[in-house]
């Protein structure tokens, strides 16, 4: 069997070239690009994302990135974001005062955490839904998560007849939303590439879904 294409969308993300070696290791056959026929004829899109949600927003503009995500979304084309990767796919981001609008994939605002401690750094559990396919043999596991804001409520209501969106949250000092899948986006907040090989296994199952 062909293995699966995935596009590492290529904007200027930090960490990019880790992204694409763990979904090498998944299986997948991976190419870093910008351009827009591969981005569109690709199984898969990754979005990574690392740093200030404006910064990511600023970038992914510059090489019209919101808009190959969108149109590969609206054609229901899978997409995977990572970290801030996931957070620009909601409505708004709050950061140190700078109020950013998002792609506006789902309703929402990342802001920071309430939290003693922040970032929040290191191995935590999560809470996957039992019909996730994301989390499929890996419910149980510990993924890593370096971040300070999220979001913190679900707000898209179910829209019948489409399955309703898994949601999949976390805690520290508070709940959070760490991963979702809906339709053909999904998204986590924490880094598969870092989490080993729950990580890894969390990209099979995406890419076997492809």
């Amino acid at each position: 069997m062909t293995a699966k294409s995935v596009v590492v969308l290529d904007y200027g993300s930090g960490n990019i070239h880790s992204a694409a070696k763990a979904l090498e290791r998944a299986g997948a056959r991976v190419e870093l690009s910008r351009d827009r026929a591969r981005v569109m004829e690709a199984d898969g899109l990754f979005v990574p994302g690392v740093g200030a949600f404006s910064a990511v927003m600023d970038q992914l503009r510059s090489v019209r990135g919101d808009e190959l995500i969108d149109r590969r979304l609206a054609g229901g084309r899978p997409v995977l974001g990572i970290c801030v990767g996931m957070q620009v796919m909601f409505d708004r981001g709050v950061e140190r005062g700078i109020d950013t609008e998002g792609l506006g994939e789902w309703p929402g605002v990342v802001e920071q955490m309430p939290a003693e401690i922040l970032p929040h750094m290191g191995w935590n559990v999560v809470d996957a839904p039992s019909e996730s396919v994301l989390f499929d043999g890996v419910r149980d596991e510990r993924f890593y998560f370096v971040h300070s804001n999220a979001a913190q409520q679900w707000l898209l209501p179910p829209q019948s007849p489409l399955p309703a969106p898994r949601v999949t949250w976390a805690d520290h000092d508070g709940r959070f939303i760490a991963a979702v899948e809906n339709g053909p986006l999904s998204a986590t907040q924490f880094h598969p590439e870092k989490s080993g090989e729950a990580g890894l296994q969390l990209l099979r199952n995406w890419i076997a879904s492809l």
